[in-house]
């Protein structure tokens, strides 16, 4: 069965609505540029609402230990996502201080991309490909934009991974069968506007990765 996370929760009705929906993963961004930025303290709030099988995710970009000491104090996050351009050797340090298990975003456009994340397979407990920001962009993911799904078609990995990048309920089939991906991850593609999740696409999107 495909996992499914819904990213960039900043209400509870959001988050309910995932978990209601049969969301295997929730994520909260700690990232002020971000239209979906929630604080420490409200992610907390958020989380208490997530049952227990459900995994509370916290998305940083090039946080700094200081950063990332305040978003993990409260138990609101289960898993780090460093989707900044930190090295395989400051994911082995974050993973080794924060005692947190650590997905590593990675953007693609090309093979060379792919290639490139190999040198996470060993320090990342997950990848996640994402699509390459568009050129001025103030933040790296959440754009709405795909990549070329085929470019990981075929591709083995020897850790779980997540596609992420303009996926929507009318497409993510398509991205599952095209690229193999065991999961997927979605947060503008369940938006009506950016940051304000729908609870309805929310539901069609967890219905149709999990039939396809």
């Amino acid at each position: 069965m495909v996992q499914v996370k819904i990213c960039g929760l900043k209400t509870a009705d959001a988050v309910d609505a995932a978990v209601n929906a049969g969301a295997d993963l929730v994520g909260f961004v700690f990232f002020k540029k971000s239209p979906r930025h929630v604080t420490p303290a409200i992610a907390g709030g958020l989380a208490a609402r997530v049952p227990v099988g459900v995994l509370k995710v916290g998305l940083t970009v090039d946080a700094t230990n200081d950063e990332l000491a305040a978003i993990t104090g409260n138990g609101a996050v289960d898993i780090l996502q460093l989707h900044g351009v930190e090295t395989p050797e400051r994911v082995a340090e974050v993973r080794r201080k924060f005692g947190l298990p650590v997905m590593k975003a990675l953007p693609i456009a090309a093979p060379d991309d792919v290639a490139a994340a190999r040198a996470y397979e060993g320090v990342a407990d997950r990848l996640l490909f994402d699509a390459k920001p568009p050129s001025g962009a103030d933040r790296p993911g959440g754009n709405a934009l795909a990549f070329d799904w085929g470019l990981l078609a075929g591709t083995r990995w020897n850790l779980p991974w997540l596609l992420a990048g303009g996926l929507t309920p009318d497409n993510v089939q398509a991205a599952i069968r095209v690229s193999g991906a065991p999961g997927v991850d979605v947060s503008s593609g369940v938006e009506t506007v950016p940051g304000h999740k729908d609870a309805g696409l929310i539901d069609a999107f967890i219905t149709a990765a999990k039939a396809g």
